[in-house]
């Protein structure tokens, strides 16, 4: 028996407003996702990111907190540009998603940028440089 990697979960305090967040950055939650305790949405090559309330999560451990202080969590977002990633950063903080890292020339050779989901989880942001010629 062989365990394989098979979706990522995130426990959120509020499902609408995270099923929200996580939609405007292309994530195809099924309609009704938003009453749920639970939610998912498949991503390219089969994996799935979930989404579990935090009274889900007492429903089967009680003694479960959230975390105190900063992010451990990240997802990582390739952008099929470098605009792409500028855009899309401008587009969430004016939604009033909080900016932890302006979009900027990275020395690995990408367009990189960091906002944070309504939970306080990173989302990263990033597009290849195009080739210094």
């Amino acid at each position: 028996m062989t365990a394989r990697f098979d979706a990522i979960g995130l426990v959120v305090s509020e499902m609408a407003v995270s099923v929200g967040f996580y939609r405007r950055l292309g994530f195809a939650f099924p309609e009704g996702a938003e009453q749920e305790g639970h939610a998912e949405a498949e991503l390219p090559g089969g994996l799935r990111l979930m989404l579990d309330t935090e009274e889900m999560v007492r429903s089967f451990l009680p003694e479960w907190q959230p975390p105190v202080g900063g992010g451990r969590a990240s997802l990582a977002l390739r952008c099929d540009s470098p605009g792409e990633v500028d855009a899309l950063y401008e587009e969430l903080v004016g939604a009033g998603c909080h900016g932890e890292l302006k979009p900027w020339d990275a020395v690995w050779g990408q367009r990189y940028a960091v906002v944070r989901d309504p939970d306080g989880n990173g989302v990263d942001l990033f597009a290849s440089l195009p080739a210094a010629q």
